[in-house]
């Protein structure tokens, strides 16, 4: 009706793109510029959480991914509202949007091949994923191209498209979800979902109202959902282990702090300072640390 014409423009024919309007335009750009920052926040999290070289390398790896595909749909997007008439520079844009979509999967997979326990056969997913991806990426330069080519077919392109999203996305998954250790595979699937919700509307961004949009929201539910399941059952019990670790080593420091949080509780400060809660600790004697005696 008339009080959409604003919101939403004529639907176009399969073999044309739609052209956004001024408050989906805006939309497009709002809904992924405002999870570059947090995205960067989240890798660096991860990074810091890292205990050992392959951590390191899978929390690089995930969050260039995570952050390339925020920055880059933003970059697009806002070039194709701001600056349309620069054709060319909004096609490669385009066209590199597509691509990162491909290896954002694969990077979103990353921590889960590296770091968890797979079989022989499972190993293999590990290159196989970014082989995968870079088929995608070639297949974006055979299918994507600008649509004054006259043999230029976009509807085909897309539903093609949109089925090496799903292959890429979901063969690895056999692999994650049959590893012997199952934890996180619910956040796994639940993010899955979203992401196969949303293309619903990745495919008909003509026939509903600010359909590109809720696309974007979807696509952020699914990556804030499996970065959840990444920091939980990747990166966080390895911190505990550590600490676990620690306190094994040297059993002095967790029982120390425990008689300090008694002696808060129950003495005053006179016995407090008396008490050998504040003494320091040594691991060994070799240390050369000398004990303060309690009668000083």
């Amino acid at each position: 009706g008339e009080s959409n014409c604003k919101f939403m423009n004529h639907r176009v024919p399969p073999h044309k793109r739609y052209q956004p309007t001024e408050y989906e335009h805006a939309a497009n750009c709002a809904t992924h510029a405002f999870w570059i920052l947090p995205s960067i926040l989240g890798g660096s999290n991860l990074y810091f959480l890292s205990d050992d070289d392959w951590e390191t390398i899978s929390a690089w790896i995930y969050s260039l991914g995570l952050c390339g595909l925020f920055v880059v749909s933003t970059v697009f997007h806002t070039i194709s509202w701001k600056k349309s008439h620069l054709r060319m520079v909004e096609h490669c844009l385009h066209m590199v949007d597509r691509m990162v979509i491909y290896f954002f999967i694969a990077a979103s997979y990353a921590p889960w091949l590296n770091l968890r326990e797979l079989g022989p056969w499972a190993s293999h997913m590990r290159w196989l994923v970014w082989i995968m991806a870079s088929v995608g990426t070639v297949d974006v330069f055979f299918w994507a191209c600008p649509e004054a080519t006259a043999a230029c077919l976009p509807a085909r392109y897309k539903l093609v498209e949109l089925l090496c999203y799903v292959v890429v996305g979901f063969f690895p998954a056999l692999v994650v979800l049959s590893m012997p250790n199952t934890e996180g595979t619910w956040e796994l699937m639940t993010g899955g979902v979203f992401y196969c919700l949303g293309m619903v509307f990745f495919k008909n961004d003509s026939m509903n109202l600010f359909a590109h949009f809720i696309w974007h929201l979807f696509v952020a539910f699914g990556a804030g959902t499996h970065y959840y399941a990444i920091w939980r059952y990747l990166y966080l019990p390895s911190t505990l282990q550590t600490y676990q670790g620690v306190q094994m080593k040297w059993p002095g420091i967790h029982k120390s702090f425990g008689l300090l949080e008694q002696s808060i509780m129950g003495s005053d400060l006179q016995t407090l300072s008396q008490s050998t809660v504040l003494r320091p600790v040594c691991p060994s004697s070799k240390d050369g640390c000398q004990v303060p005696s309690s009668n000083r």
